[in-house]
């Protein structure tokens, strides 16, 4: 346990496959609590960069940078912009990289942050300090645009019903509030008979959505496997299917387990390319029944890894 009741899921398998050297050089892209940060930094005398678009996380670093002086540094940045941030700092190359996706549990626990409807408060959900609110998504868009935010990152099967929901009731008075959103989502569809609350899949797709989450991903998976040595690792946990699949897409594609095209595909003519990693997790690793036991939070998490081949261009 990191801070203030924050858990880091899959703690020890992360360290485990990431695997840190001595003197090695190493990143943690979602600082968060730092719980992985912590656990590496104890592992090895290793040196390790921390990112985090959220100020707040970067301000609670300040004390376990206390505690390894000179050994962790952190910078606030989105982790899809790893590649600029890093060459800014002159570190062009890492012995391993570590990426736990999703929203933090701090997030989530902070009303005033706006990311839960558990917890009354601005609907706000941005993990840094720009870009759109929440509220700016749900009071601008139009019913359209909505639906599709809905559908596409909540896999929500009333998108439409409740797009038309959230127009008529933003005629009357703008929507500002956590509580006000999820009170007009439940209202507007028929209660989930798996007990899941009726706005669990709207709230994601709007975090998503400000959060620009998806692509992020694509471009930190990208940059983190550019920036690793030879030998180098690369670990990624998920929590929902979409970010799982960019990863597991992402990883067959960098070790050559993707699908060879059809034979009447001109594609099928050339040689493949050669892997530039070797999968170190034949399917995803899950949390086991202890760990579930003591944080719920953790069922949908999923952790792959691979590493860059010895021979392998960077």
């Amino acid at each position: 346990m990191s801070a203030r009741g924050h858990i880091p899921v899959l703690l020890d398998e992360a360290v485990a496959a990431l695997a840190p050297r001595a003197e090695g050089t190493y990143l943690d892209a979602t600082f968060g609590g730092g719980g992985y940060a912590s656990a590496i930094l104890e592992a090895v005398p290793c040196t390790l960069w921390a990112l985090d678009r959220d100020p707040a996380a970067i301000a609670r670093g300040a004390a376990l940078a206390a505690r390894f002086p000179g050994r962790l540094h952190l910078v606030e940045t989105r982790f899809g912009a790893m590649l600029e941030a890093l060459a800014e700092r002159g570190v062009t190359t890492l012995d391993g990289v570590v990426m736990d996706l999703g929203v933090s549990s701090f997030q989530l626990d902070e009303g005033e942050r706006g990311f839960s409807f558990r917890a009354e408060g601005p609907l706000d959900m941005r993990m840094g300090r720009d870009g759109p609110s929440a509220a700016e998504l749900v009071n601008g868009l139009d019913a359209e645009s909505l639906a599709k935010i809905l559908s596409e990152l909540g896999e929500e099967r009333h998108a439409r019903k409740i797009a038309r929901a959230i127009l008529r009731e933003r005629s009357v008075a703008p929507i500002t509030t956590t509580g006000r959103l999820a009170s007009i989502v439940r209202s507007s569809i028929p209660r989930d008979p798996s007990g899941l609350d009726s706005a669990t899949r709207s709230f994601q797709a709007l975090r998503m959505a400000v959060n620009e989450e998806l692509p992020e991903i694509e471009q930190g998976l990208a940059a983190a496997a550019a920036l690793l040595s030879p030998g180098g690792r690369l670990v990624v946990v998920s929590f929902h299917s979409l970010e799982d699949r960019i990863v597991k897409r992402f990883f067959a594609a960098r070790t050559g387990r993707e699908g060879l095209p059809s034979r009447h595909d001109p594609a099928a003519l050339l040689a493949p390319p050669k892997p530039e990693f070797s999968l170190l997790t034949s399917r995803a690793v899950r949390p086991g029944a202890a760990e579930l036991a003591m944080n719920p939070r953790a069922r949908s998490a999923r952790l792959r890894a691979m590493e860059r081949l010895p021979c392998s261009d960077r």
